[in-house]
């Protein structure tokens, strides 16, 4: 439960996708500096592992987790990395296994009743609900709570979440937190435009404390 009271505290996760590792320290600064201290780096290049590592070593205020974990393989590459937590967009029972296997919290995604009572049974507290607003959004959590409750899952949608609706989600108990990518702009990042980025996070980290 741990992840859960990490994740909780931070209330909107930046999710990151960085191409060049020289960029992942002084990102990472921008998105701490701004109120924002738990990322997810994303698995969806081949940056991911080092960028993980050298965030790690360099930012010591930053909580890094790792996302888009498809492979086992790539979770022992979050984990050696030093990521705390891991993130999927889906719930492979095999690839959650074995990050418990290995010691790596695991939030998997989920979309349906079905997945998540799968979710359950494997022993997840947290799922990621993804994609979050084509999945059916506030109201499809709502829905699933109506019958899941009582197990005490709890929530970080990711997927469409945006300024424009992410206080919604957050007023939910159930969502501890919500996954964004707006904090992280794709120009904003390739002009290593820090500053934008920082002003971004505080934004959202205003956001998460008013809830």
């Amino acid at each position: 439960m741990e992840v859960v009271e990490t994740l909780k505290s931070a209330g909107i996760i930046p999710v990151i996708v960085i191409e060049d590792e020289a960029q992942a320290v002084p990102l990472a600064n921008a998105l701490v500096n701004g109120g924002l201290p738990v990322l997810e780096v994303t698995f969806r290049t081949k940056a991911a592992a080092g960028a993980i590592a050298k965030i790690k070593a360099e930012v010591p205020n930053a909580v890094v987790g790792a996302g888009t974990l498809l492979t086992k393989e790539q979770v022992k590459a979050a984990k050696d990395a030093g990521a705390v937590f891991g993130v999927a967009p889906g719930f492979d029972p095999a690839i959650v296994a074995y990050a418990q296997e290995i010691g790596l919290p695991m939030v998997p995604g989920i979309a349906t009743a079905s997945e998540l009572s799968q979710a359950l049974t494997a022993g997840v507290p947290m799922v990621k609900f993804f994609p979050a607003e084509a999945a059916g959004g506030v109201k499809m959590i709502k829905n699933l709570l109506g019958a899941f409750r009582f197990t005490g899952v709890k929530f970080m949608p990711t997927g469409g979440v945006n300024p424009q609706n992410v206080k919604e989600y957050l007023a939910v108990p159930e969502i501890v937190a919500c996954g964004g990518t707006w904090i992280v702009p794709k120009d904003a990042l390739a002009a290593n435009d820090w500053a934008a980025i920082e002003k971004l996070a505080a934004e959202a980290a205003a956001i998460a404390k008013a809830r």
